[in-house]
């Protein structure tokens, strides 16, 4: 299985695109497990607010994180497009609700800037860069560190 770090040697990144809110992110590819329709969420209890509740993904339960909520935006409707991709982290499984899923694209290193110093803050360290295409900006997400320690240990409650 080819490595992120051979992956980024040949100056390709792979990036699984998706919208949350009127912003596109980007992650990449080898991160992603899956990517599901909107399926029934149970909401679980006392869950942390971001938590949108659990699923049932061919007999594993696995929390859902709302990615809107996560990053302070207002909750929109949920259409047909919403998706939930679900990811691999160091040590869990998680399915992190987002708008729609755009498309997977191969993009040059060399396109991707450090993420601008007024983001750059505590609460934004998952920002691992900006990617610059002809027609739009994307925002690279660090799937690792998107959730706090604090965060990651309150999914550990939930079976992840």
């Amino acid at each position: 299985m080819e490595t992120k770090r051979a992956q980024r040697e040949d100056g390709i990144l792979q990036l699984v695109t998706f919208h949350v809110g009127n912003e596109e992110f980007g992650v990449e590819i080898l991160d992603v497990r899956e990517i599901n329709r909107l399926m029934d969420i149970t909401r679980v209890p006392h869950a942390p607010d971001f938590v949108e509740g659990v699923i049932n993904l061919r007999g594993q339960v696995i929390p859902v994180v709302d990615l809107r909520k996560r990053f302070g935006l207002e909750a929109g409707s949920r259409d047909k497009d919403a998706r939930i991709v679900v990811v691999e982290l160091t040590d869990k499984v998680v399915g992190f609700l987002v708008d729609s899923v755009s498309e997977v694209l191969r993009v040059a290193g060399s396109t991707v800037e450090p993420p601008p110093a007024m983001v750059a803050g505590i609460e934004s360290e998952y920002i691992e860069g900006v990617v610059k295409l002809e027609d739009r900006l994307l925002i690279l997400l660090d799937l690792q560190k998107l959730l706090t320690r604090g965060e990651a240990r309150a999914l550990q409650e939930f079976g992840a």
